[in-house]
């Protein structure tokens, strides 16, 4: 039986050599890639989420304020998840979730999104996207 001392000692060790299994299942990295760029072409919002983080929920907040739809991808949900967020920091050049898209383009995580909309900047950027989409709701009167 492994003491707690020796499985602290070379958990590390285990964590780093199961990030580089190739055998393991799911998406490959072009996949992945091809998932990200098509789920953002085909929405005007999309955010990339974990359940429990409170700056992805501040993405949402701010999103149903504006009465904004939205396409959500929960991380820790999805298959792929991890696969899914090493994709997003190659893309986007940062790793922390949320990753916020509005009209294909990456406007940064939480705190960016909230501060997109102080300044009146983030509406027209999601009006933008509607233009001429038939997917696309008008936004409701806040």
């Amino acid at each position: 039986m492994f003491t707690r001392a020796f499985l602290y000692k070379f958990k590390p060790q285990i964590l780093r050599m199961g990030n580089f299994t190739s055998s393991a299942p799911g998406l490959s990295s072009s996949a992945c890639s091809q998932f990200v760029q098509d789920v953002v072409s085909k929405n005007c919002v999309v955010i990339f989420s974990k359940t429990t983080c409170p700056y992805c929920k501040m993405a949402k907040n701010v999103f149903n304020e504006v009465g904004a739809s939205y396409k959500v991808i929960e991380l820790d949900e999805h298959n792929d998840g991890r696969r899914l967020q090493e994709t997003l920091a190659q893309m986007t050049g940062a790793r922390t979730v949320p990753r916020v898209f509005v009209n294909g383009q990456c406007i940064g995580g939480g705190t960016d999104t909230k501060q997109l909309h102080q300044q009146g900047r983030l509406l027209p950027l999601i009006e933008k996207c509607c233009e001429g989409s038939e997917n696309c709701q008008p936004l409701s009167n806040p």
